[in-house]
């Protein structure tokens, strides 16, 4: 969550109106008149600052687009509403700050859930607006209703009934802003029609969260106090940076604490590019698929200090096993996170940016970490990421990706479906800076990496490259969305590692299923370039090793959406890998070690 947007905790001490709380104040009476619910749920996300909005239109959701009509708010209309709440979802991510994205009642609103809860996994900002049918016709299974509030209970971090007009814009402003605060998350307002029809005459107020919400910015002095005597006494400390890192922008804290201890680093997922991966002590991303050297790191350790994390199984792999030799340091804003799966030995209750200054501020001195930063060096020549090209195979992936990293800039966004794509695409791209690395994580939703990739490119600056790393059978699921990108000219760059697989599918099928391919071969996928061309984007495909450079040159000069289908080795696996609740330090780098 980006600094002007994180709340401070509820106090219930009175304070001076402050200057800046005056001036919100006069913006808000200076603003221009509502007439409806509807301009006034508009105005109050012109008033938190949004800027973009991702729908598609509907009945019971008119009223809300009607307001748009004389909004200076951008709207992006999308295929369908699980890319919309996608490209909410990576905007955010991008941003900083909440996407929103809207749908009407019934199967507009179910289709948002998808995409949902893939930001309630990954803990994104995102505010979700649904139509619904009028107050009077709910729970009378009227045409097009769905109890959209109960739906998306489990799956929000809040969500709300608009109850009237008079208050309906309050209730969007406290959504938005609640989206956005502690452990950020997705919000979600239900809107019945006839309270965006309503007239009413009250303006928004400033977008704030409830009273009655409240988290801990800074952590408590003895906790700090123990956790910091145990990062000094470790021999072989090793710091997991989590997604929450990124979520309180917290990279600059993150890196400083690293390198002034000259403590190793690896990270999750989520994390991707908040130490940069060229440097000395960053040893990658950890867990299923993560590197050798990380997983080692974690299983040696004796001090692991974990800062933004929830210990997901993807990254623990067995919890009786991880990290076994290690006083953990647990350092999260959510106090629900802590041992939760890992047990914590030094829990540490706050935000991360404060935590690790904190932490700073209380270390009297750097551990004695030689050896171990020796012998992390030693596991990354021992366990490269490495991948061999015979020239009687097809066309690797992994070569497709290293070469989009060599054309690309250092701060090119990539975004990814889910599948093996996706870890190549996080294995082989060499990242350094947060932010950059826009995927589905905890709830792997196939079909993420388009839509995402179409938020990614409206959050971004102009001259940010955005390349969209997608399989064949991820694609299909909501290709549609290139016709959005074609729409609103959109420079972004999709690769397709295609290799008429759910290649993840058939990987573990062939593992642990001895070879029982059953639903997994597609056997027969479109001309995904030719597609392309027929939506009218940029459709080039690629089948050798030579051809790869040209085509990637051609994509990315393009000014607008280019597709290019890549025919990669349908046999090839991901590794390493550990199997399903196995140890992290017992890896399989190869198929015959699982």
């Amino acid at each position: 969550m980006s600094e002007h947007a994180r709340p401070k905790a509820t106090d219930d001490s009175e304070t001076e109106t402050s200057e800046t709380d005056t001036e919100t104040e006069a913006e808000a009476t200076d603003a221009e008149p509502v007439s409806t619910g509807a301009q006034s749920a508009i105005a109050a996300l012109e008033q938190a600052g949004a800027e973009t909005l991702f729908g598609v239109q509907g009945g019971a959701i008119m009223p809300i687009y009607d307001a748009l009509y004389d909004s200076e708010l951008t709207h992006v209309t999308m295929a369908h509403e699980q890319g919309a709440a996608h490209a909410a979802d990576a905007y955010g991510v991008v941003r900083g700050d909440p996407g929103v994205c809207l749908a009407t009642s019934g199967p507009g609103a179910t289709n948002l859930v998808t995409g949902i809860a893939d930001a309630n996994m990954d803990s994104d900002a995102m505010l979700a607006l649904t139509g619904q049918v009028p107050t009077e016709f709910v729970g009378s299974d009227a045409f097009q209703e769905t109890d959209t509030t109960g739906v998306t209970a489990p799956i929000t971090k809040h969500n709300y009934f608009a109850g009237d007009a008079d208050t309906v814009g309050d209730t969007v402003g406290e959504a938005f802003a609640l989206a956005g605060a502690g452990r950020p998350g997705p919000t979600l307002v239900d809107l019945p029609k006839d309270v965006t029809l309503d007239d009413t005459d009250t303006q928004p107020g400033p977008a704030e969260t409830p009273s009655t919400y409240s988290f801990r910015e800074e952590a408590d002095e003895e906790e700090v106090a123990d956790a910091a005597r145990a990062i000094e006494r470790a021999e072989k400390p090793l710091l997991l940076f989590g997604g929450g890192v990124v979520k309180a922008e917290a990279t600059e804290e993150a890196r400083r604490f690293a390198t002034e201890f000259g403590i190793p680093v690896a990270t999750t997922m989520p994390a991707i590019g908040t130490m940069p991966e060229d440097h000395d002590l960053c040893l990658s991303w950890a867990g299923m698929h993560g590197t050798g050297y990380a997983n080692m790191a974690i299983t040696h350790t004796d001090c692991l200090v974990a800062v933004g994390t929830r210990f997901d199984d993807r990254l623990t792999g067995g919890v009786d096993t991880f990290a076994p030799e290690a006083e953990v340091v647990h350092v999260d804003i959510d106090p629900a996170e802590i041992s939760k799966n890992v047990h914590a030995d030094y829990p540490v209750v706050g935000d991360a940016a404060s935590a690790l200054e904190q932490l700073e501020a209380e270390m009297d001195a750097a551990p004695d970490a030689r050896e171990w930063r020796e012998q992390c060096r030693t596991w990354k020549e021992e366990y490269p990421l490495a991948y061999v090209t015979p020239d009687d195979e097809p066309l690797k992936p992994q070569f497709v990706v290293e070469a989009f990293d060599e054309a690309t800039d250092d701060d090119t966004i990539v975004t990814t479906g889910v599948g093996q794509h996706q870890m190549w695409a996080a294995q082989f791209w060499t990242y350094t800076n947060p932010r950059t690395w826009v995927s589905s994580h905890g709830l792997g939703t196939m079909g993420y990496g388009l839509p995402a990739a179409i938020g990614a490119r409206l959050a971004a600056e102009d001259d940010q490259q955005v390349v969209c790393f997608d399989g064949d059978g991820s694609l299909l699921m909501t290709m549609q969305e290139l016709s959005v990108a074609v729409r609103e000219n959109l420079d972004i760059t999709v690769a397709v590692l295609n290799n008429k697989y759910i290649g993840m599918v058939r990987q573990w099928q062939d593992a642990f299923f001895e070879g029982r391919q059953m639903a997994a071969d597609y056997g027969w996928c479109p001309e995904f370039d030719k597609l392309a061309e027929a939506f009218g984007a940029k459709g080039l495909r690629v089948d050798d090793y030579d051809e790869v450079a040209d085509a990637i040159d051609e994509a990315l000069g393009y000014d607008g959406p280019a597709v290019i289908d890549f025919h990669v080795d349908p046999a090839e696996n991901v590794y390493p890998m550990v199997p399903s609740g196995g140890a992290n330090g017992k890896f399989a780098l190869t198929e015959d070690q699982l």
